[in-house]
């Protein structure tokens, strides 16, 4: 973290309002020209638990958590289960300001709500603030919130209190207000604000030396996470249609599709499991519809068999995987990259279908389309990876950015002159399942295509897809299905922009590998590394399967050594690597972290000079260095 940024952390209890409050703060820095990102952390209770989200704003690009924050606004849990300190999961009431101390950086301002919270209740609290020039202000937010309004409008006295203590203007905030409600409510949270920010004008006096930067755009930015970009890119790549059953983290991109397909023609099911949820998607997209589904961790294991199916039938379809911590229902509502493996192979028989891992909402954005394309052109499941940690932040995000044409593109589906040219078997019957192709594409029609007709079955299957085991037709069916791989590698290789993501020098000595959405943060600890003299460039891999072994191999032969960083405790992207690219296991050793929260670049930094510079040193955090193989 730099001097020249705001981090801002907002914490109470689920159901205090911390998410939509820290929501209309992010928008409110946005408007000011600032770049903003967010991280929120909660826990897998509907109210109560420690929750808090940060709010990283800054005048220059923002791509990760920042090291540490500077701003603490501790409501309180007013949903507490048990306010006392032996209870079993401790003084809940008070987590809000107690867990939030170790990560505050020094000279930071702590605000705290009086009227629920009390410092002594918080062991050392004045000794600690006194050895780090901590600023604490006790205001009794609820008690100004009451006196206008309600108890909840607590969380809107502390953005008062905030601006003021940090000199911004209140019309940012009453916008916002005012574009999300009306009538007594928004009269009293606007008196509630300029309470608050009054009060502490005339009552407190500071000298901290915190303030909110300066920014500008160039044009209008919005405020989107990982689940709006795979959203948005998504309908925009012609999707119409979608099933699923809530899973955390994948709701929020079930919720934002079932909300906007009305508007598109399209239709939203939620269904009883995860099944019949990726069942209807496939009925769906054989009827010639573009679908998708998806779920997170357990949910996606259910999924299994008609992935399968997708993939017997060469069926085109779109899933989202949103991981989370495992196994079985681990952690819900924490991040985790553990579930690669499971999406890599999941289903029966040999895998054939095509995974990205987007590593930001404008990747998630951009790679939801190409996922749509390549599983409609190539007639293969293809399924997008996010987590809990890109599924819930929050970037501005230039707006032109989704200024882009819808792609009503059907893919490689014949018009009714085509078939009448196709080949047909003895019975008349369309003989879908060709043996040679260019591609391992054979066209396919729709239902109700005049000649037509074939059989779709999950056994495997001749020409026209009557179930067949005769040994010749399988290995001609299997090597045509497993060639599609070999395609699409060549057309992501050949005709389209890479999407893995590079940052560093390009003769640099040492390499940091990343895949999916810890991708800012490796991004950042490598600028950082530079600056400290260090010779460090990164890749970030977002095509998963089928995996890019030109650009991979390209990358390890350019550096003398190379950690992967990932958020999972058996390195299983590292393990990848090595099933594809096995010369250069001496070369990869591992930077792992999987106690529910994700990279912070001060961890990425110090990771790197443990194994480089430090002959196999531990290093001091939660994360741990699994050594190249031979070391």
């Amino acid at each position: 973290m730099t001097d020249d940024e705001l981090i801002w952390r907002i914490a109470g209890g689920s159901g205090d309002g911390i998410d939509s409050t820290s929501q209309n703060f992010a928008k409110a820095l946005m408007r000011t020209g600032l770049n903003v990102f967010t991280h929120r952390h909660y826990p897998s209770r509907i109210r109560g638990g420690h929750t808090y989200v940060e709010i990283r704003a800054a005048d220059h690009d923002v791509q990760s958590r920042g090291d540490g924050y500077n701003f603490l606004l501790a409501l309180g849990d007013s949903f507490a289960r048990n306010p006392k300190e032996n209870a079993y999961y401790g003084d809940e009431e008070t987590k809000p300001l107690s867990e939030n101390l170790d990560d505050l950086r020094e000279g930071g301002i702590i605000v705290y709500d009086s009227g629920l919270l009390d410092a002594e209740d918080v062991p050392e609290l004045e000794e600690r603030a006194e050895e780090n020039d901590w600023h604490v202000f006790d205001i009794d937010l609820r008690s100004i919130a009451k006196e206008h309004g309600r108890e909840v409008m607590r969380n809107t006295a502390g953005v008062g209190v905030t601006a003021a203590l940090l000199g911004m203007e209140l019309e940012p905030f009453e916008n916002l207000m005012e574009e999300a409600m009306g009538g007594d409510i928004l009269e009293q949270n606007i008196e509630v604000l300029h309470d608050a920010h009054e009060q502490v004008q005339e009552d407190y006096e500071f000298s901290h030396d915190l303030q909110v930067p300066e920014g500008s755009n160039d044009e209008e930015q919005v405020l989107v996470s990982g689940s709006n970009g795979v959203a948005y890119g998504a309908l925009d790549a012609g999707c119409r249609f979608i099933a699923g059953y809530p899973m955390t983290p994948w709701t929020d991109v079930f919720t934002i599709m079932s909300q906007n397909l009305p508007e598109f023609g399209g239709i939203s099911e939620q269904v009883e499991d995860e099944i019949a949820a990726a069942a209807l998607a496939v009925g769906a997209s054989h009827a010639g519809v573009k679908s998708m589904s998806g779920s997170s961790g357990g949910g996606f294991a259910l999924m299994s068999e008609p992935l399968g199916l997708a993939e017997m039938t060469e069926t085109p379809l779109v899933l989202i995987e949103a991981m989370r911590a495992g196994p079985s229902t681990g952690m819900p509502t924490k991040p985790e990259q553990s579930d690669l493996e499971h999406i890599l192979y999941t289903s029966q028989g040999d895998s054939n279908r095509v995974v990205f891992a987007p590593g930001s909402p404008a990747e998630a954005y951009e790679q939801t389309r190409m996922a749509f394309k390549i599983a409609y052109d190539y007639q293969i499941p293809a399924i997008v990876i996010i987590d809990q940690k890109l599924s819930g932040e929050n970037r501005s995000v230039p707006k032109s950015f989704f200024d882009r044409q819808p792609d009503p593109d059907p893919g490689s589906v014949l018009t009714e002159d085509e078939i009448a040219e196709a080949a047909h078997d003895e019975s008349g019957k369309f003989q879908r399942f060709l043996h040679d192709t260019e591609d391992g594409v054979s066209p396919r029609s729709l239902p109700g295509q005049k000649g037509g007709r074939y059989l779709a079955t999950g056994n495997e299957h001749n020409l026209a897809g009557h179930i067949s085991e005769d040994p010749e037709n399988r290995v001609a069916q299997m090597d045509r299905r497993m060639q599609k791989l070999e395609s699409i590698r060549s057309e992501l290789d050949d005709d389209h922009e890479s999407q893995q993501s590079y940052t560093g020098p390009e003769d640099a000595e040492y390499g940091l590998i990343t895949w999916g959405t810890q991708q800012g943060a490796v991004e950042e600890a490598v600028a950082r590394l530079n600056e400290q003299g260090h010779s460090v460039k990164s890749i970030g891999v977002s095509d998963l399967m089928p995996y890019p072994a030109e650009e991979m191999t390209e990358f390890l032969e350019s550096v003398d050594e190379a950690i992967v960083v990932e958020m999972n405790a058996t390195a299983q992207f590292r393990g990848l690597t090595q099933k594809e690219l096995g010369r250069f296991g001496e070369k990869l050793s591992s930077l792992l972290k999987y106690n529910g929260n994700p990279f912070e670049p001060w961890e990425i930094v110090e990771g790197f000079e443990a194994q480089i510079d430090g002959e196999g040193q531990t290093p001091g955090t939660n994360t741990r260095i699994e050594p190249a193989a031979g070391d």
